[in-house]
């Protein structure tokens, strides 16, 4: 089904929205936000839902690691890989550490 445009019938004022500075707009029938809507929200990227257990972070990465994950990703999804990458790299650490901790374990015992 052809998605239908209400553009042509609009009776937004968009010269006004172009040229308006902010303190020509009239706020104020427009309701307070509560602390119940704000824990409600979702942020979105890109209009994917960024869930609330992440964060936003801003660091310089190397040109080539970057390229590779784009390449890898194919051009989409690179951050969500960057992160998957990170995320084996603390869980293997982790069970590299259990695994060290158990074969000591079981050689003091076997001693």
């Amino acid at each position: 089904m052809k998605k239908q445009s209400f553009s042509k019938h609009s009776e937004t004022d968009k010269k006004f929205l172009k040229t308006a500075k902010d303190e020509d707009i009239d706020l104020s029938d427009i309701p307070e936000i509560t602390e119940e809507q704000i824990a409600r929200s979702v942020m979105s990227v890109g209009g994917e839902p960024v869930p609330k257990e992440k964060v936003r972070v801003s660091m310089y990465l190397d040109a080539d690691l970057v390229a590779f994950f784009k390449a890898k990703a194919g051009g989409r999804g690179y951050q969500t890989l960057i992160n998957e990458t990170l995320r084996d790299s603390v869980t293997s650490e982790e069970l590299e550490r259990l695994l060290r901790r158990i074969i000591r374990e079981e050689l003091a015992t076997a001693s």
